[in-house]
């Protein structure tokens, strides 16, 4: 067995309602919400199989999601009937690829509640979002002296971006703080905030975590001291519906994956006057509108940002994902997964030597904790003996594990389709594991 880094935190005490503790036979009386789960769990195909020969019981949401039978034959379809290029065919195959890449865009539009489809740019995910906006924007704008801001609780891909720009423009990036039960320090970040403060990079939902961070408290004080306002939304677009508009926020990611869509397609929404001022990402084919050794001049919004052939089938995908998610009653589903949790948070107050790392009042339906004595890597090893998938390590956030003085930690997430009899297989599981690590 490996050496366990000494645990530094304790945990508060839950604040989620208890559920009662009832055998796998009698979980189905907890599902008081009305949703429908087990409906939902026959449009996913890919949790009707065993591993290991055992039913799987998926519980890595938040590293991505399962996808729809809608989705899958979305992206089938395409290819079996419209495979083209977008956008400058002259023919039937390319019209009608055009016509469904674009109605995609109109329906993330929609679902974000945007003013207009031209804000929203199709990107690789999350991650070469926020590095478009970190390269264009920052690059444009940033100077020495500027300072960026950033939660301890970020993913790499929300921390790396802004310091290489920072790097290379003289910028600082700063850390707002985050407190033992991983809940943003709101009253420091508001003293952080002076004329220098350029932007404010922040996630929506931590990944590592589940902690639900006050965005649009965060976004009208960023906007009183002159600050712009980047949210990283991969882990909150799945979970309930977001007003960008509302939020008054600048820029808002997300990827496709975290949706119930494929990987390899995310969205970047800007606003309009600040995505007609930023630079090309990359240059190319699509963002062009004339080209010459003398010189050449770009595309309008949203193509501008789009170089080079798109992920037609990725986009058509997440179109099929949003019409999926659209078609869920969300208030249902959102109390189903808070449900899971509480039940999850129940079992886990009653495992000796189980610690819960991130216990937030306002959370996701996402479960981090530590064993004493054992390192997580073992754990998820044995989890996956028994049919269960869970994700260990330091969940691209090693300095959030930092501060906890943790190598990582085993994370449960939950989604729409998991059901209270995966959070009884999960324990069971862990109560072996213990009995053999221990």
């Amino acid at each position: 067995m490996r050496p366990i880094v000494p645990l530094s935190v304790m945990v508060t005490s839950v604040t989620l309602p208890r559920v009662p503790d009832v055998g796998a036979a009698n979980t189905a009386e907890l599902n008081t919400t009305g949703f429908d789960v087990e409906r939902v769990r026959a449009d996913f195909p890919i949790l009707q199989q065993q591993v290991n020969g055992h039913p799987l019981v998926y519980l890595d949401n938040a590293a991505t999601t399962q996808k729809p039978r809608a989705v899958i034959d979305a992206i089938s379809d395409y290819y079996c009937h419209d495979n083209s290029n977008v956008h400058r065919g002259a023919h039937a195959l390319s019209d009608r690829a055009t016509a469904k890449f674009e109605a995609a865009r109109q329906s993330v539009a929609d679902f974000l509640h945007a003013e207009s489809s031209v804000q929203i740019l199709w990107t690789r995910g999350t991650t070469e979002a926020i590095n478009l906006v970190a390269s264009s924007w920052g690059g444009a704008n940033l100077k020495a002296g500027d300072r960026i801001l950033v939660s301890a609780m970020e993913h790499h891909s929300n921390i790396v971006p802004w310091q290489i720009v920072a790097e290379k423009t003289g910028a600082q990036v700063e850390v707002i703080p985050v407190d033992d039960t991983g809940t943003l320090d709101v009253k420091a970040f508001a003293m952080m905030l002076d004329h220098r403060v350029r932007m404010v990079a922040v996630n929506h939902v931590s990944n590592a975590l589940g902690s639900i961070n006050p965005v649009a408290d965060m976004i009208r004080l960023a906007h009183e001291a002159g600050a712009l306002v980047l949210i990283d939304g991969a882990q909150a677009i799945a979970h309930w519906p977001v007003d960008v508009q509302a939020l008054d926020c600048d820029f808002y990611t997300f990827s496709g994956h975290k949706l119930f869509g494929p990987t390899g397609i995310g969205v970047l929404y800007g606003r309009r006057e600040l995505l007609d001022a930023m630079p090309p990402y990359q240059g190319g084919g699509e963002m062009i509108e004339t080209v010459s050794f003398t010189g050449t001049t770009y595309n309008q919004l949203p193509y501008k940002f789009e170089a080079g052939t798109p992920d037609i089938a990725g986009a058509i995908g997440l179109g099929a994902a949003i019409d999926y998610v659209n078609a869920l009653d969300r208030a249902a589903a959102a109390a189903h997964e808070d449900a899971l949790l509480a039940y999850a948070r129940d079992k886990a107050l009653q495992v000796p030597g189980l610690r819960l790392i991130g216990t937030a009042t306002n959370k996701v339906a996402v479960l981090s904790f530590v064993l004493e004595g054992v390192h997580p890597s073992d754990i998820g090893m044995l989890m996956d003996q028994q049919g269960i998938a869970v994700r260990t390590g330091h969940h691209c956030a090693q300095p959030l594990m930092d501060q906890y003085q943790l190598p990582g930690t085993v994370r449960a997430s939950f989604s729409i389709y998991n059901t209270f009899d995966d959070v009884d297989r999960l324990f069971a599981a862990l109560e072996k594991a213990r009995g053999m690590l221990l």
